[in-house]
């Protein structure tokens, strides 16, 4: 039998990878630049949940990937001796207007009713003190929420165990340097963009915005993108301070926390521009912001300036599962922003769709034959 082949070496093709490895599958990852060369190489690596009111099954598959991802961490860090930058900080919030406040009480109800798992129980907490040295008090005239489900990873750190435990496994090739340009389930071929040529059972596509050109064409005639790209920039900063501060998220704005004293800041969200890679005055902005929310970056200098395309799938859920044409075909991505959050209980998800079982559910709305079906029925 030939090998599962995996297309992508970012944060949702590791663990797809890891978790067929782990099953006992032969596997191939393909990249096409070096793993962790796109979106999931990037800076930030803020793990938030979304708001607590208005539950349904989206909001519920996050929360209980987010808690998980807790134990998944332990378990990668344990077998390969790596650190993932890993600390569930929680995160804080200023309420810039006075009608907010009332708004985020009563989100704190919804947490108390919500956010509960094996026992735990994780708050929205409204509260008037702010975080002392960290987020400026001119911000906080109206309160802060401060929740204690939110957590931060370093992504390329993450990565790095990853791919460790991938090499310990034994089963697993990774293949680096030559992309895939096109896929024929029929005849379990994937062409190379050298060229070349590889044999599979069945595929995974999770190559991030390299995924939906390739969906486009083994799913037409469509009537809209199965997806699109879009920039985020960000930066790295070296600063004095306690890792374990939480993250500062507020109107666009993340600050996050890392270990050996460096700052992710970010990020843009862009959907038109020239040079996917490049660093502009959008960066400055957000910089310049950051400083504002949190003094004590005002004189931290700037290591890293990073931009890079992230995938957003058509109606923005990530498309998940068996593709409706293939039986041997499967996708896994448009994670866009909560990539890292999801990524394992996907994959996990994915990889027991393969081996003909079921032990997880996902959102409808993420299903790849629901993504197919309504980008052939109208434009999204």
């Amino acid at each position: 039998m030939s090998e599962l082949l995996v297309v992508g070496g970012g944060i949702m093709g590791l663990w797809a990878a890891l978790c067929a490895a782990r099953d006992g599958m032969s596997v191939r990852l393909v990249e096409q630049r070096a793993i962790g060369a796109g979106a999931s190489g990037g800076l930030l690596g803020a793990l938030m949940p979304h708001m607590p009111d208005r539950w349904n099954a989206k909001k519920q598959f996050q929360f209980d990937a987010l808690v998980s991802l807790e134990a998944e961490i332990g378990a990668l860090e344990a077998s390969t001796g790596l650190s993932c930058g890993y600390r569930r900080s929680g995160r804080v919030m200023p309420l810039a207007k006075p009608h907010l406040r009332d708004i985020a009480l009563g989100h704190e109800q919804d947490a108390l009713a919500h956010w509960q798992a094996d026992g735990r129980q994780f708050h929205w907490h409204v509260q008037d003190q702010t975080v002392e040295d960290w987020l400026s008090a001119d911000a906080t005239g109206n309160g802060v929420v401060f929740d204690t489900l939110a957590a931060r990873v370093s992504p390329r750190r993450m990565l790095a165990a990853l791919r460790a435990a991938l090499a310990q496994s034994g089963n697993v090739r990774l293949d680096e340097g030559t992309g895939v340009r096109a896929i024929d389930p029929a005849h379990g071929r994937a062409e190379r963009e050298d060229g070349s040529s590889i044999t599979f059972d069945r595929c995974i596509i999770a190559a991030g915005v390299g995924s939906f050109p390739l969906i486009d064409v083994l799913s037409g005639p469509l009537k809209a993108r199965s997806g699109t790209a879009v920039k985020g920039q960000a930066a790295l900063l070296k600063a004095d301070i306690d890792p374990g501060l939480p993250v500062i998220f507020t109107d666009g704005v993340y600050i996050v926390a890392h270990e050996d004293g460096q700052v992710a800041v970010g990020s843009t969200s862009e959907n038109s521009f020239a040079d996917p890679l490049s660093t502009d005055e959008q960066l400055d902005e957000l910089l310049r912001r950051a400083a504002s929310l949190a003094p004590c970056l005002q004189t931290a200098p700037v290591i890293e300036r990073w931009a890079g395309l992230r995938p957003k799938s058509a109606g923005r859920e990530p498309t998940v599962g068996r593709h409706p044409d293939h039986e041997n075909l499967f996708v896994l991505t448009g994670g866009f922003k909560v990539s890292f959050g999801i990524a394992h209980r996907l994959a996990r998800f994915v990889v027991d769709e393969i081996a003909g079982r079921a032990t997880i559910e996902i959102p409808e709305s993420f299903i790849c034959r629901n993504h197919i079906a309504a980008l052939r029925e109208k434009h999204l």
